[in-house]
């Protein structure tokens, strides 16, 4: 709405493409959500709730562009910065209160200072801890500054929806609802031990969450979270229904994945697949590799067995995705075999490391390998990142 005035004031939703069977809702605006419409949603079932509903593709290139000179924003009160998304930060301003004022008076010259240098508006929350920082910042949209106390967090936080509790997902969700633990409160006043039986260390973290006692730092500017898995997933074009369709696209994903890795300094001990058929049921599979690696033809080899040894194409597949895990750092020692070619594999991974330059100077697309081409449309996918990272703290 900012680059397109004219849509200000009416529904409007960032979608995927129908044709290229991305059809969900990624985002919608105020004026679309008395309407129904929610993120996650079918684009047909949205527009059914609200036929005014104006659709508009994504931007992932203007979205980070904004989500930097946010950030930048955020860098001038404090250097501890610590990302959560691309449209979140933490900010720890404690050093910084003798020169802007408390923490209300912060949140507020930044909500200012994003509507006039960006155009965009900001929530935030200020808390004593990230938790209920994070829980501020949702409370009270958009363009607001909601403040939560040590002497007021009970009556603030606890009546909220459990579901609103950072780190409560659909699937714990259900389980309290379960155990009928509806509020934010019911899972502070609820026996810790009970907690633990019912969702292991887990429910130890949201004990400690609910009560506000979240003594996890910010992270400095420059610290990095750590990266447990690398991934790439995508729903395809058309169905999957053989192997060398399937070895297409997972050529594809492998190469994105593989890249990442190596700009991370990371290899693979594991490799995981997800798949998803026509039907919409979905299963993963992991298999063990004998040594870690970041070459992309090894984690698509991995792959594709997995892929035989659990797939009948008795179903197409709707959609496909690859993940390393188990992540070591580049140069970690392993068990050479007597059965590899040591020096092929180095040309193997010098070659990988040549394509990168050449793509980083000329575009992903300036390089190909040839069999990708017996399906452009395949061998083109709009990959989902995944890079799935520990925030500091919560190891």
């Amino acid at each position: 709405m900012l680059h397109h005035p004219k849509l200000r004031g009416r529904p409007v939703a960032v979608g995927g493409s129908v044709e290229e069977r991305h059809g969900i809702i990624l985002a919608r605006n105020y004026e679309a959500r008395p309407y129904g419409v929610k993120v996650g949603q079918a684009l047909w079932e949205a527009r059914q709730k609200c036929p005014d509903l104006i659709i508009v593709p994504p931007d992932y290139d203007k979205y980070l562009r904004f989500s930097r000179m946010f950030r930048s924003i955020l860098h001038d009160y404090s250097p501890q910065v610590e990302p959560f998304g691309l449209d979140e930060s933490w900010v720890d301003v404690t050093g910084s209160l003798n020169l802007f004022g408390n923490g209300k008076a912060i949140a507020d010259e930044i909500r200012e200072r994003v509507k006039f240098e960006l155009g965009i508006t900001v929530s935030v929350g200020v808390s004593y801890n990230k938790i209920f920082a994070k829980l501020g910042s949702d409370i009270k949209k958009p363009d607001a500054t909601t403040v939560i106390a040590e002497d007021n967090f009970r009556e603030v936080i606890w009546p909220l929806p459990a579901a609103e509790l950072l780190g409560v997902g659909r699937a714990t969700q259900v389980k309290l609802s379960k155990y009928r633990i509806k509020t934010i409160g019911d899972i502070a006043t609820c026996d810790v031990a009970l907690l633990k039986r019912w969702f292991g260390k887990w429910g130890i973290f949201l004990h400690t969450f609910a009560n506000g006692l979240d003594e996890s730092p910010v992270a400095e500017a420059g610290e990095e979270n750590v990266v447990k898995s690398v991934g790439n997933s995508t729903t395809c074009p058309r169905d999957l229904e053989n192997d060398m369709d399937a070895h297409i696209v997972f050529q594809n994903l492998a190469e994105s994945v593989a890249e990442r890795m190596r700009d991370l300094g990371l290899q693979a001990r594991t490799v995981e697949i997800s798949l998803r058929n026509n039907e919409l049921f979905r299963f993963t599979r992991q298999t063990t590799l004998p040594r870690p690696t970041h070459i992309s033809g090894e984690l698509c080899s991995a792959a594709m067995r997995l892929l035989r040894e659990n797939h009948k194409w008795e179903k197409p597949l709707r959609s496909i995705g690859i993940r390393g895990t188990n992540l070591v750092p580049i140069g970690s020692t392993w068990q050479l075999s007597i059965f590899e070619d040591e020096a092929k594999r180095e040309r193997a991974e010098k070659l990988e490391y040549a394509i990168d330059d050449i793509r980083r100077r000329f575009g992903h697309f300036a390089i190909e390998r040839a069999f990708m081409r017996s399906d452009p449309k395949l061998g083109k996918l709009n990959a989902k990142d995944e890079n799935v990272i520990h925030p500091i703290g919560y190891l």
